[in-house]
């Protein structure tokens, strides 16, 4: 994935915590399936300025770890949808 090149080596952990925050959000039925990654990205942002300090970079950092755990996720589900 072409945009794991701009994200930095510390903040790739936030990919895998987002992508289970994001099961975990999916199994609560009163969350609609549409608000998840809006859901997702105040703690994407959040965790890379924990990990980055409070910085423009560091929020930049976790739009990215955000799109990335979502756009893995849809490429999974896409790849695995049967037509």
């Amino acid at each position: 994935m072409e945009i794991l090149t701009y994200i930095t080596e510390n903040a790739l952990i936030l990919i895998p915590v987002l992508l289970i925050l994001g099961l975990i959000l999916k199994r609560l039925e009163f969350i609609p399936d549409k608000y998840i990654p809006v859901i997702l990205l105040p703690f994407g942002i959040l965790g890379a300025m924990a990990l980055g300090g409070c910085t423009v970079p560091s929020a930049i950092q976790g739009i990215l770890v955000t799109g990335a755990a979502v756009y893995g996720n849809q490429i999974y589900k896409q790849l695995n949808k049967t037509e």
